[in-house]
């Protein structure tokens, strides 16, 4: 075991891969030379050389496609998107091609592409450097969807992501890249800490796809939520003083329902938080999928704490997000409710 940050457990896990299994190769802007952006692929490309690791053109269409065609040929692409906000470029080749190429030949063409991709606010990135899309590619049948809240899941749902042999997006919120945030002025009056370093394995290990965790027991009001959102949470039941169990989703399609309604209906009382616009988000699937199979144990009516219906705003990224006070005030509304 070793003590890693999200980005250093990143790096590890494709480390792994890339020893383990020749058919690996990461492409995607200053993966190589740079190390990444975030630096989550540094010195890979020392270690495995420039057929492994690959730098390419500013050109988010043409990396999917790339890896798309590697897939089917083969090898196991571990494609970045520098931002999630950049990969719209390359979303008809994710919708219309990656997501339907094993089931539109019959499994004749394997698609085991992995796109990683950072996600969400949080380092005054702006409008284009923050948003959190990951609601729009859970609606696409035939891909899955990953955000870890740790670097142990970040590490093990990784390597599960590209020993498969479906396509994921790997959506990683950078906010807790690398430590916890405490340094913007506009941050809520309520501190909260991510501990984001944990204990992580060196190896090769794995975390399961579709299986949802409760990184908080409890008995009062169940708590949705993944990403970076899952320690907002701890402290806001902190703040709130509640008995609230806690539950990290952490793959949204495939939804381990059969977890999140086991905890609501022990409860009988949920709010769903994410940092995405709340209007359409990926919460509403997970009321929707609760108010269905959990009715008859609800006792309130189930709330939602989402970022704001606008375009992210730069100068008030602070107020936009769920912050520890507006989830304490949802759990105080929704434990009152008769």
């Amino acid at each position: 075991m070793a003590r890693m940050n999200m980005v250093q457990a990143l790096n590890s896990a494709m480390d792994v891969m890339l020893e383990r299994d020749p058919r690996v190769v990461i492409l995607g802007e200053d993966v190589g030379f740079f190390g990444g952006v975030f630096r989550a692929t540094e010195g890979l490309q020392r270690k495995y050389g420039e057929q492994r690791v690959l730098d390419t053109p500013i050109a988010e269409g043409g990396i999917i496609a790339t890896a798309i065609g590697m897939g089917a040929n083969g090898l196991k692409p571990v494609a970045e998107i520098q931002f999630a906000d950049y990969i719209y470029p390359g979303f008809d080749q994710v919708v219309s091609e990656l997501a339907r190429l094993r089931y539109r030949s019959a499994g004749e063409f394997p698609a085991p592409v992995t796109i990683r991709t950072p996600c969400g606010g949080g380092i005054r990135g702006g409008q284009t450097h923050s948003q959190s899309p990951e609601a729009l590619f859970a609606h696409v049948c035939g891909i899955k969807v990953v955000m870890p809240s740790n670097p142990y899941d970040a590490k093990g749902l990784l390597i599960s992501a590209i020993e498969g042999e479906d396509p994921v997006l790997f959506f990683e919120p950078k906010r807790i890249y690398n430590g916890p945030f405490d340094g913007d002025p506009h941050k809520p009056a309520v501190p909260w800490s991510a501990h984001p370093q944990g204990e992580v394995p060196e190896g090769h290990f794995t975390v399961p796809l579709g299986q949802a965790q409760v990184v908080r027991p409890g008995s009062a009001v169940s708590v949705l939520t993944y990403g970076t959102m899952v320690h907002v949470a701890e402290a806001a039941v902190k703040l709130a003083g509640v008995d609230a169990e806690i539950v990290d989703v952490r793959t949204m399609a495939p939804l381990d329902v059969d977890t999140l309604c086991r905890s609501v209906c022990k409860t009988g009382r949920c709010i769903v938080v994410h940092e995405a616009t709340r209007f359409g988000g990926y919460g509403a699937e997970l009321v929707a999928t609760v108010q269905e199979q959990c009715f008859w144990n609800l006792e309130a009516p189930i709330l939602r704490v989402a970022g704001w219906d606008t375009p992210y705003p730069h100068a008030f990224e602070w107020e936009y997000f769920p912050g520890p006070r507006r989830i304490a005030a949802a759990l105080k509304q929704v434990l009152e409710a008769t």
